[in-house]
């Protein structure tokens, strides 16, 4: 029975799968596009297998419940759903030395319940499993990179695609058996539809009228997905994604092409936000937000002795606090670790990586002085850059262990180098990739 359920479910994804390939090859046909679409998804598939080659920490962790999971599946098919839904499953010490709690917005255990499904189709291989999701997070990234390609012919398409399909931490990081791949992956490919559907003026052509009706359903399951995978990294997104909306929507009433209406658009969007969350769930309010900041602050710092990280001695669990220690935990959160802070491979690899990226930012800010910020499109650059500054903030308050730090802000990475890629010098340099025209191919 195990096997005939793993062969039909294979089955099902072959069939959309290959597809969707056949039609991403056509497309990639200009220019050196199917060597960018075959390097991104080589990279993504060989880091996943490498890092769940022999897994540590939270991958070894979650496989081990997830096989759990499976078993308890098989052991009572009819409660398969409760057991993938419902806010607690508590497993008998005899099935597993303790207790497991699930909670429904804990985002390590929403994946454990996924990799329970997926053991269905991988026979409970772990190795399959990492593909499963190394091949999800391409196709999320893939999605948004072409549709940027597509949408905004007047920027060089090489920005997605260096974003994130080759910048080395992106792929690394988020890729195989974690959670930085299933919430990248769905972010991208949210931005993506929302993209697509107020930008690109060619969609409605290429489309089948049915397509509309799968558009919506398949857009709300990626935002409850990424909003299950760190709700506080999902929130910032689906608010800016909303302000981006109003702006463009208020274009057809002739206002939405001032850049202080969309700006203000995006401001009233992120304050009603800010003010209805709490009044639906109080784990929105303001003082759980800073007690959770703290919590989460002096959790990794303790287990951050004798490894790299850094400390905010002042920080309390007040808004005043915070914001005073908003500035520099942004700076942390982007440019440490720095170079010399420890010669480990990793951490001296990371420091590279933000040595360039400060170099990065430095000739973003020459291009501004000198009006050269490019062509990408106001209301969506400033929807993105305050999610980048949002999300820089909050992973420098909470993560002050390099090592982590560096995992985390995978999801933060290619948005902000989408944005400071945009720029003339940059495009001229990107340019020279000849990936540009593909979006009349």
């Amino acid at each position: 029975m195990r096997i005939v359920l793993a062969i039909l479910l294979n089955t099902a994804l072959l069939a959309v799968l290959l597809p969707w390939l056949r039609q991403q090859w056509r497309w990639a046909a200009y220019g050196r596009w199917r060597m960018v679409f075959a390097a991104g998804l080589g990279l993504r598939m060989l880091a996943g297998g490498i890092r769940t080659w022999h897994p540590t920490g939270d991958a070894k962790f979650m496989s081990f419940v997830g096989h759990i999971v499976t078993d308890k599946i098989w052991a009572n098919p009819e409660a398969t759903w409760d057991i993938l839904t419902r806010a607690v499953t508590v497993l008998p010490k005899g099935e597993a030395p303790y207790d497991f709690v699930y909670q429904n917005t804990s985002n390590t255990w929403i994946l454990m319940k996924i990799l329970g499904v997926l053991n269905l189709a991988s026979l409970e291989n772990d190795w399959v499993n990492a593909f499963y999701v190394s091949l999800f997070a391409f196709i999320g990234c893939w999605q948004l990179v072409r549709v940027l390609a597509t949408a905004f012919p007047a920027t060089p398409a090489g920005t997605g695609v260096v974003a994130f399909l080759l910048w080395p931490s992106v792929w690394f990081w988020a890729t195989g058996i974690s959670k930085e791949a299933v919430l990248l992956s769905s972010g991208a490919w949210l931005t993506a539809r929302l993209v697509s559907y107020f930008y690109d003026t060619t969609a409605d052509s290429h489309a089948p009228r049915w397509a509309w009706v799968v558009w919506w359903p398949g857009t709300a399951v990626l935002a409850m997905l990424h909003f299950g995978m760190r709700y506080f990294f999902a929130l910032p997104l689906l608010g800016v994604l909303g302000g981006v909306a109003v702006g463009r929507w208020l274009r057809r009433y002739s206002m939405g092409q001032y850049r202080l209406v969309q700006a203000a658009a995006l401001a009233a969007v992120l304050g009603v936000g800010i003010w209805l969350a709490p009044q639906v769930n109080v784990a929105f309010s303001m003082n759980k937000f800073t007690n959770q900041v703290i919590r989460v602050y002096n959790f990794d710092v303790a287990h951050s002795i004798g490894r790299p990280h850094f400390e905010y001695p002042e920080l309390r669990p007040t808004v005043e606090s915070i914001a005073a220690h908003a500035p520099l935990a942004a700076v942390n959160a982007v440019t440490r670790p720095w170079l010399g802070e420890s010669w480990s491979a990793l951490y001296l690899a990371a420091s590279l990586e933000n040595t360039a990226l400060l170099g990065l930012i430095a000739l973003a800010v020459w291009a501004v002085l000198r009006g050269r910020i490019g062509n990408f499109p106001f209301g969506l650059g400033l929807g993105l850059g305050v999610f980048c500054l949002i999300l820089a903030i909050l992973i420098g308050l909470t993560t002050p262990n390099l090592g982590s730090l560096n995992r985390y802000r995978s999801e933060l990475l290619p948005y902000l180098l989408l944005l400071l890629l945009q720029h003339d010098y940059a495009a001229t340099a990107l340019r020279r990739l000849r990936l540009d025209k593909a979006a009349t191919a």
